[in-house]
């Protein structure tokens, strides 16, 4: 039996062209693109490390649709990385809007939100050594 690995899939509007945030901001590496007739994207994947995200245009016949099309945000997608201030400025720099600044919070983590330009919110997040309580 192998390792599962999970892989989201982030749904965005009909008609997008330009995914370069993920590469920009994030690092990412798009390995397949399928495209519509008219160069939109119609689904994506990108390589993150060792992990594994896709995004597709929304089909609301089925219920998927984007996050502006929702009241609030049911999904907070947390990631990883070693360098939490820099990887939230490149976000910031490439499109993102904040959400929450990086901080520290006692229970062992150094992490900030932001938005990414099709509305999904990302925590970045990094382990940190705190002092421990009795």
């Amino acid at each position: 039996m192998t390792n599962p690995s999970f892989a989201p899939l982030l749904y965005i509007p009909h008609g997008m062209t330009d995914l370069g945030f993920y590469v920009k901001a994030l690092g990412a590496t798009e390995a397949y693109r399928m495209t519509n007739d008219d160069g939109s994207v119609h689904v994506a994947e990108f390589l993150l490390g060792d992990a594994t995200f896709h995004v597709h245009e929304e089909n609301r016949e089925k219920g998927q649709v984007t996050q502006g099309s929702l009241i609030g945000r049911p999904v907070l997608i947390g990631l990883f990385v070693e360098n939490v201030h820099e990887m939230m400025d490149r976000a910031l720099a490439s499109g993102a809007t904040l959400v929450a600044p990086v901080e520290d919070f006692d229970y062992g983590y150094r992490q900030g939100e932001f938005l990414d330009p099709f509305g999904h919110q990302w925590v970045l997040q990094a382990r940190i050594k705190t002092k421990a309580k009795h």
